[in-house]
């Protein structure tokens, strides 16, 4: 779809489940109509608003082909961290290297102090998002899912988002959960250049795959949990995004329990699993109004809607039982 003006977000897209492309949403930002004008301008717009700030950044040899992955024996990755002023960034941006560099998703308000108020979307002003900036040459990002919402907006380059709903996880031949490149699993299989042999099932996965192109001035709503790989096309590619939560702060991240799950449940034998299925489908995945009706209000303790206290108290609980 397209937005009807730049900035505008319809209402129903920030509660879509599925992606939604915004045409043209941040073309009026000073950051896109710089890109537009060059690399040159867009680098020197940039500059004013902290040259001089330190940065972690990743680098790839050029023999990693812009791919930030694992190393070959999964003891470590083919990139390196390093430190530099964001200037020295722009300028070897710029003077066209060989290396693959790559400036992750980096907290515009903390490092960059006055570039987001005339490059921002005050549309999303009441879910009090957090937006970043990525920054690199041409590189790709393996498939990975972010528990926020996010609109990504390009502001200069080219990039090409490959989405898969999250039921897909078992056919994304998902990495190691405990060692990761950024914090998030990634799929192993280069979304690029599938191979097909060594990861059959990745072709069930393309068949629900949806593919976008986006331009300058474009931006993508990406669901919650919805895999996406990104490449970026141009020698000078950036991103800015913005993250939130539809969810109450008090409540913690779902993987928390996905890490304990493992811990607790996964080696149980499967009559147990079984047993312990239908507990979670219970209390978790089919709850309603009824699960706990049967009990006096006053009585339901955990079991009533959760908030902030009660989240406290049972975070407590679960910190003590963990004491071993």
């Amino acid at each position: 779809m397209s937005a009807a003006a730049p900035g505008f977000i319809p209402a129903d897209v920030l509660q879509s489940t599925e992606p939604v492309l915004l045409r043209g949403l941040v073309r009026h930002w000073p950051l896109v109509q710089a890109a537009q004008r060059s690399d040159t301008a867009f680098c020197d717009y940039l500059r004013g608003f902290g040259a001089d700030t330190r940065l972690s950044l990743w680098r790839g040899a050029p023999e990693i082909g812009g791919r930030f992955f694992y190393n070959a024996d999964f003891t470590g990755f083919n990139f390196r961290h390093e430190t530099h002023t964001f200037g020295a960034l722009l300028d070897e941006l710029l003077a066209g290297t060989p290396d693959a560099l790559y400036l992750g998703s980096t907290g515009i308000d903390h490092c960059f102090p006055g570039l987001r108020p005339p490059n921002d979307l005050p549309a999303l002003a009441s879910f009090n998002p957090h937006a970043s900036i990525w920054l690199g040459n041409r590189m790709q990002v393996a498939a990975h899912f972010d528990l926020p919402d996010n609109i990504a907006c390009v502001v200069a380059g080219r990039r090409r988002f490959t989405l898969f709903p999250p039921e897909q996880v078992a056919n994304l031949y998902v990495g190691p959960l405990d060692l990761t490149p950024a914090g998030q699993p990634i799929s192993l299989v280069d979304h690029a250049q599938p191979d097909l042999e060594r990861f059959p099932r990745y072709a069930q996965a393309l068949e629900h795959a949806q593919s976008f192109d986006l331009l300058p001035g474009d931006a993508l709503f990406i669901p919650s949990q919805w895999w996406h790989g990104v490449e970026s096309l141009e020698p000078i590619s950036a991103l800015v995004n913005f993250w939130w939560r539809q969810t109450p702060a008090f409540m913690d991240e779902p993987i928390n329990t996905l890490l304990m799950a493992l811990l607790s449940l996964r080696d149980l034998p499967p009559a147990q699993r079984d047993a312990w299925r239908a507990l979670f489908d219970h209390y978790v995945f089919d709850a309603d109004e009824q699960t706990a009706a049967h009990i006096p209000p006053a009585a339901r303790g955990i079991l009533a809607p959760m908030d902030d206290t009660s989240a406290r108290r049972l975070r407590s609980m679960l910190q003590n039982r963990l004491k071993r």
